[in-house]
């Protein structure tokens, strides 16, 4: 639907992509309108389409999917405009004096016949030469928005183009589609390119070759990867643009002159990097070597005696790996403690916590995902923060985060010694904002196992610093006796070693191993179907309390076919969560959401707004991020919204048109996996 009006006031506004929360004036009543709207001022008139939602805790909104600018129809409407502040040398009484003096004819003569205003007391010829070229250019920033939505570019993205391009923004791209490309990650090459050829670039246009290079290599950056064989780059765009190899080349050449990419050569190959993620790698560098050569100065002294305390009052008997883990980490300020499952990582954190916070040291604990800093505050009995959250990057546009990484400084981390837990899912740009609120003498430990796969952002952060052999490391390898029962953890290892499972009865204890690992082998895809459906569906209670919602999940490789995520996901929630009594469900992209379903947020939502009981009171916040795992509480038919509660308890709602950003999650894919 469509509403007309005038933007009040401006409750909130997210500077970096335009996020807006306004009060907004129709004919009809005052209401809170809610969506991206860049450049926008109170004062403004606008026509929205959207539609009106029922918010949990604020009411009735009206949520914006498109704007359009309008022209102020009354006078009233129109002094508030131009005494918004927005148009330079005009205020609240210059604003009264032109309206009162030109009235109808105001915004013709602010565009055509400027030189009247210097008729009105105050103003003088270059003044009014002032005022009629900030309207003008006030007014033509707003058309960027319009425009871009022929490419699919969303209207967050319009502040980024007027900010790179400036009003003459829709020229720019009239005459170079291409450079739409450093927008944002995610758009449609094809689309850009097509339009770029139907307006006579020629197929081997430097432009064209030069962006379809940069689209190939930001392409490898989805995939984990900071650079690509040289080789293998040309490759890709031989494919993608229909060019020969010299033609790109010369682009390479070209892209190289302007700083745009970077071409190292290792081992007698060659690999090309878009030069911010370069820089991101060596600024990385410098930073964890910068922050390991400071003065360490917070040491605890008598270290021997806090291990000797540390095992009379745990109990425990500390092996003499996880003792040189200790004593390393007081030694140095960055150290890696690097295992397999089983290998005591666990108890070297727990007893790093307890001897730093015994000689009143702060220690704060972190993982990349709200999965994994749930199951470190379990583990440790010490809340642990996920990165995002410690790093409050929330708010930060993730696109200029990964563009322009070096341009932000973080707040400081008030700690004396930091922990970060499953390090291999932490990528090069969060690892490098993360060094960047490190005080220097802060102690870093890195905590998590190199054989597990890469982050799924670019980069390979902890195997590339144990591998670089500069930042102190242990190797954890023995498994304790407890582990040593769990088939799984053995396996694990013997995986990594090249060894094969183990066979039933082939124990290496004296004690019977956990019954926890099975593996079971099918060439039909309907019988590993049915396979996943008992063993989902209560056969596996037989060998522990395993309930599938707290206990099982289901990996895959691939989304589709008869063993993808997409069919597996359908069977598991009719056997786990049929709709006996028909309460509410919503179908959103091909997928049927209702109470008591498992799903995984698929994208990073910054602006949702989230609330969450915390040690006896309520604490709100905003953001939900890319693999978050949570459970459906409720489907509002009424006020068309769905209730989810999430691993780390936080509690959001959304809007039935906000649930392509959510999928089930009864079965992943070992990719998503990564991001839990």
């Amino acid at each position: 639907m469509e509403i007309t009006g005038e933007v009040l006031d401006i409750i909130y506004k997210n500077e970096v992509n335009g996020y807006t929360i306004a009060d907004f004036e129709t004919e009809e009543e005052i209401t809170t309108v809610v969506g991206y709207l860049p450049f926008i001022n109170s004062g403004d008139t606008l026509k929205l389409t959207g539609k009106f939602v029922e918010h949990k805790e604020y009411g009735r909104q009206f949520k914006i999917d498109t704007f359009e600018k309008l022209m102020p129809k009354t006078a009233a409407s129109l002094q508030r405009y131009l005494a918004n502040g927005n148009i330079k040398g005009v205020g609240q009484a210059i604003a009264k004096r032109i309206v009162d003096r030109f009235g109808e004819e105001t915004i013709r003569i602010l565009r055509d016949e400027p030189i009247k205003l210097a008729e009105i007391r105050g103003i003088s010829e270059s003044k009014a030469k002032e005022i009629s070229e900030s309207f003008i250019e006030n007014w033509e920033v707003w058309q960027i928005v319009g425009f871009l939505e022929k490419f699919g570019i969303g209207a967050e993205y319009a502040k980024k183009v007027f900010e790179l391009y400036g009003t003459n923004a829709i020229e720019e791209i009239e005459s170079n589609p291409y450079i739409l490309i450093d927008i944002t990650r995610g758009i449609d090459f094809k689309q850009i390119d097509q339009m770029a050829l139907e307006i006579g670039i020629s197929y081997d246009n430097e432009k064209r070759i030069t962006s379809g290079i940069k689209y190939g290599l930001i392409r490898s950056t989805y995939n984990g990867h900071s650079c690509v064989l040289k080789e293998n780059l040309i490759e890709f765009v031989i494919q993608l643009l229909d060019v020969s190899s010299e033609n790109i080349e010369d682009g390479l050449i070209q892209l190289k002159v302007k700083d745009e990419i970077v071409i190292e050569k290792r081992e007698k190959k060659e690999y090309v990097y878009l030069s911010q993620f370069c820089e991101t790698e060596q600024e990385i560098a410098i930073r964890i070597m910068r922050l390991e050569q400071s003065k360490n100065i917070k040491k605890v002294k008598n270290i021997n005696s806090e291990l000797k305390r540390i095992e009379k009052h745990s109990q425990i008997e500390l092996s003499d790996k996880q003792k040189e883990a200790i004593e390393l980490i007081n030694e140095n300020n960055v150290t890696i403690v690097t295992g397999g499952p089983g290998t005591g990582k666990t108890t070297i954190i727990k007893s790093i916590i307890d001897i730093y916070e015994e000689n009143g040291k702060k220690v704060v604990l972190c993982a990349p995902t709200g999965r994994a800093a749930k199951r470190m505050t379990e583990a440790t009995g010490k809340e642990a923060s996920t990165l995002h959250r410690l790093l409050e990057i929330g708010k930060i546009d993730e696109e200029s985060l990964y563009k322009n990484n070096s341009n932000y400084e973080g707040a400081p981390i008030d700690a004396d010694l930091i922990i970060v837990d499953e390090m291999s899912m932490v990528d090069m740009f969060l690892m490098n904002y993360l060094l960047k609120c490190i005080y220097q003498g802060t102690k870093l430990i890195l905590v998590g196992d190199e054989d597990q796969l890469a982050s799924v952002g670019p980069g390979s952060v902890l195997k590339d610093l144990i591998h670089s052999e500069k930042i102190t490391t242990i190797h954890l390898d023995k498994i304790f006796r407890q582990a040593a029962k769990s088939k799984i953890v053995l396996n694990a290892h013997r995986v990594n070693n090249g060894e094969p499972f183990l066979k039933k009865g082939e124990d290496t204890i004296e004690e019977e191993l956990q019954e926890d690992f099975f593996f079971i082998k099918e060439n039909s895809q309907e019988k590993m179907v049915s396979e996943i459906l008992s063993l989902c569906t209560g056969r596996l209670q037989n060998y522990g309390n395993y309930d599938f919602f707290q206990n099982i999940q289901v990996l895959t490789p691939t989304k589709k076919g008869m063993l993808g995520t997409r069919e597996l996901n359908k069977v598991l929630q009719e056997k786990l969560n049929p709709n006996i009594d028909k309460s509410p469900e919503k179908s959103s992209m091909g997928a049927v959401f209702r109470k008591g379903d498992r799903v995984m947020q698929i994208k990073n939502n910054y602006d949702i707004d989230w609330e969450r009981e915390n040690y006896g009171s309520k604490e709100w916040g905003q953001g939900v991020f890319n693999g978050e795992i949570g459970t459906i509480l409720k489907i509002d038919e009424l006020n068309k919204q769905v209730e989810i509660k999430f691993d780390d308890e936080k509690i959001a709602l959304y809007e039935f048109s906000d649930l392509d950003q959510i999928e089930h999650s009864y079965s992943i894919t070992i990719h998503k996996a990564q991001r839990k």
